[in-house]
């Protein structure tokens, strides 16, 4: 046994964290990283641990996403960071805070190559491209300014993953000549240039057929509708900004860009705002036909400069790119653009919605099932992973409020994201979450389920089993491609699930459906609503 005496540097690390606001923390404890722990008890913040390192990062990445906090995970060295790199590539594509603080090998010994315990070649090299930045911490006295550097970049940029990585020598050495710093240094967003603001209320309330462009980053700005009204401007919404308009509003499109209704219309437009959007190709060119294009000015804002001059980046003249928070810009133009005559937005906006007849009945059917769980559920919070549901959902589900869809089938486009992700939302918020899965992707991490039941969350996973993986076999078949790989052997899920303590209920019908969903969101425990091509088809016969 070590006796250890006074403030290691894994203690004053966990009191940085509750300075922080830092209430949880996602982890599997190992003989690199137990030092870290030390300081958990008695500090106010909860550990939470998963089955797997990938589930801890999914589940830091829902966290953060419902939450509006850092997801934060403690991960053992090598294979703990090499099984959380999946999720930390989600989170970055996504734009999500995440701050993984993981062990390394001592001095001396990390990069030996004398095969020590976790040792990887180069630990921070493999990290850097799914984060912001990588930091080895080499002294007790980089703790606080590394820390204070990871959160300047959730306050202030274009969040994403921050890795910090301690050398397990400097986890035990003391800290008891470090004070706590008095406070965090917490950054405001960028506010717009005022000059390049009057710019763009001017020709916004100029244009005779606006269109907006709602990304992830816009979600916060609450402002949003009344600025569309103002400017009878259609709002285009992306799978992360659904719900910043209402379904029934009339300005509202959440058909997606990648619809040819909906790209007549913005190529319609005379002046584009582009909110917080990456203009990503997932989003704006789902089915890789280049078919999306800009021809009326642009008003680009967003965080991070470098992404105003990618993905669709317009030609250069008259328009206009600001490095700004998508929220802040709204009220700045709201201040600058009063209500302005009629400039046809409804009947623009309706024109692409009526693109959503266009999807095959099995899409509409299952946008049909996603919006009868909207209704059964108020507030509900959508996670997708890979399936057909999700699918559907990022071609046109319209949800009541923001924040309330998320899909890993965008960008990165990881499997088993779901249920983890499910498990990290439920643990900031009583709304209901309800995971959209398929039988393949839901096995990528299937044991989360034990951690549901231990993390006490109710979440509902609505499991969509074809035996398979149907969307690639789908694939593969349209190219003339044996379908190889593709037809699993897929275990006794429902029994698994009862195995681990969830609630087990099948729906083959509409109503059935609504009843398995009521019945779960009054249970204490999580539940797998359970469902095949029975359900499926079954909307598709109420269109």
């Amino acid at each position: 046994m070590t006796d250890v005496t006074g403030i290691t540097a894994g203690m004053y690390l966990t009191r940085l964290l509750a300075l922080y606001g830092v209430d949880t923390v996602f982890g599997i404890p190992g003989v690199h990283t137990v030092e870290l722990y030390r300081g958990l008890p008695g500090s106010g913040i909860r550990h939470v641990t998963p089955r797997h390192e990938q589930g801890a990062g999914f589940m830091a990445d829902g966290y953060a996403r419902v939450g509006g906090k850092p997801g934060v995970c403690f991960i053992i060295s090598g294979p703990g960071m090499t099984n959380i790199a999946t999720a930390m590539g989600q989170a970055y594509g996504d734009s999500i805070p995440m701050l993984v603080i993981s062990a390394v090998n001592a001095h001396g010994r990390m990069g030996s190559g004398e095969g020590w315990l976790h040792e990887l070649p180069n630990q921070q090299a493999l990290v850097s491209g799914v984060a912001a930045f990588s930091r080895t911490i080499n002294t007790v006295e980089e703790l606080a300014p590394a820390l204070a550097q990871a959160f300047a970049i959730f306050d202030g940029a274009r969040a994403r993953p921050v890795h910090l990585e301690i050398p397990i020598n400097i986890m035990t050495a003391s800290a008891d000549h470090l004070p706590l710093p008095k406070g965090p240094m917490r950054l405001a967003r960028a506010a717009p240039d005022p000059a390049a603001l009057e710019t763009a209320a001017r020709r916004l309330s100029d244009a005779s057929a606006p269109v907006i462009l709602a990304g992830g980053g816009a979600r916060h700005a609450m402002g949003l509708r009344s600025l569309a009204e103002a400017l009878d401007a259609p709002v285009v919404m992306t799978a992360n900004a659904r719900g910043l308009l209402a379904p029934d509003h009339p300005l509202g499109v959440s058909l997606s860009a990648s619809m040819p209704e909906t790209r007549a219309m913005i190529a319609a437009a005379d002046v584009v705002l582009a909110l917080g959007t990456e203009m990503g190709r997932t989003d704006y060119d789902m089915f890789e036909d280049d078919g999306f294009t800009l021809t009326g000015e642009v008003i680009r804002v967003d965080l991070d400069p470098v992404q105003l001059a990618r993905s669709a980046a317009p030609d250069p003249g008259p328009n206009l790119g600001i490095v700004a928070d998508a929220a802040a810009m709204v009220e700045g133009l709201l201040d600058r653009c009063p209500p302005g005559d009629s400039k046809d937005g409804a009947a623009r906006a309706a024109a692409a919605n009526a693109g959503r007849t266009a999807l095959d009945d099995a899409m509409r059917g299952d946008l049909k099932m996603l919006e009868a769980t909207r209704d059964a559920l108020p507030g509900v919070i959508f996670m997708g992973d890979s399936s057909q549901a999700t699918y559907a959902g990022n071609l046109g589900y319209a949800a009541a409020r923001p924040g309330t869809y998320h899909s890993s089938t965008t960008g990165f486009g990881t499997l088993g994201y779901g249920l983890p992700a499910a498990i990290g939302a439920k643990l900031t918020t009583d709304s209901p979450v309800v995971a959209l899965a398929g039988d393949g992707g839901f096995q990528f991490t299937a044991p989360e389920m034990a951690s549901a039941v231990e993390a006490g969350t109710p979440v509902i996973v609505m499991l969509y089993d074809n035996s398979g993986y149907g969307e690639i076999k789908s694939f593969m078949e349209a190219r003339g491609i044996g379908t190889v790989g593709v037809d699993l052997y897929t275990p006794d899920l429902r029994g698994l699930a009862a195995a681990s303590g969830w609630k087990v209920a099948e729906a083959e019908t509409p109503q059935g459906l609504r009843d398995a969903l009521d019945a779960a969101s009054k249970a204490p425990t999580p539940t797998l609503v359970y469902y095949t091509d029975r359900l499926r088809t079954a909307f598709q016969a109420e269109l």
